[in-house]
């Protein structure tokens, strides 16, 4: 079994869980409260600033110019297209430019990506893989879960649909999920226990930031 099978295989339970938060129940049924997309979407935006860095990361760790060229590829997808999609797609709900460029992140968006970044940051290109991974794959299978739902053709929340069930988008987590299998290929236990780890933790965030989404969890003291 490849090594991205056996993370989902056992971590099934807080894979599926995440996949099924209310957030994402509601938001396939198209009946997702506007605030809390809203409310996720600048948060997401703040935190694809410094996951786009995971890019580079894996572009300063890759083993050859094919690899660093494909991750200088989805650097430019995330700064260029994913978040230019994101500055478009929120002025359709109200938010302006400056709010997004100036809004501060939660403390989960901040937890979360300094969790990422530090992770890697201390180790190989595995180690970046996996710490990166729980989100674009979850987006992915979100994304393709919610094509046959009301959120495709929703007025809204279809754009966000067809942005992550996107072939393009489908393609380079396919080539990241591959690239995962191929630097853990003859690994020890011991190593892949702790690439497992860090998989487990980097999903449970991802299950966090919907969670903070939905119920509107900022800072309790603010300025």
């Amino acid at each position: 079994m490849k090594f991205s099978e056996q993370l989902v295989t056992e971590l099934k339970p807080v894979w599926e869980a995440n996949h099924n938060h209310p957030f994402v129940k509601e938001l396939a049924a198209g009946k997702l409260a506007t605030n809390k997309f809203k409310f996720y979407m600048v948060q997401d935006y703040v935190y694809l600033i410094d996951y786009a860095k995971l890019f580079a990361l894996g572009a300063l760790k890759a083993n050859d110019l094919t690899v660093e060229g494909k991750f200088a590829e989805l650097l430019s997808e995330t700064l260029n297209t994913e978040m230019g999609l994101h500055r478009s797609y929120a002025k359709e709900f109200g938010i302006r430019p400056q709010e997004l460029a100036t809004a501060n992140p939660t403390p989960t968006t901040l937890s979360y990506t300094n969790y990422m970044l530090s992770v890697g940051q201390s180790g190989g290109l595995d180690k970046v893989l996996v710490a990166l991974l729980p989100c674009m794959w979850s987006y992915n299978q979100i994304g393709k879960q919610l094509v046959d739902t009301p959120a495709a053709t929703h007025p809204l929340y279809s754009k966000w649909v067809a942005m992550y069930a996107d072939d393009n988008y489908t393609e380079l987590t396919n080539w990241t999920i591959g690239l995962l299998d191929q630097v853990t290929e003859g690994q020890s236990k011991g190593q892949l226990a702790e690439l497992t780890k860090i998989f487990l933790n980097t999903t449970r965030y991802e299950y966090l930031f919907w969670d903070m989404a939905y119920y509107h969890r900022d800072w309790p003291i603010v300025e």
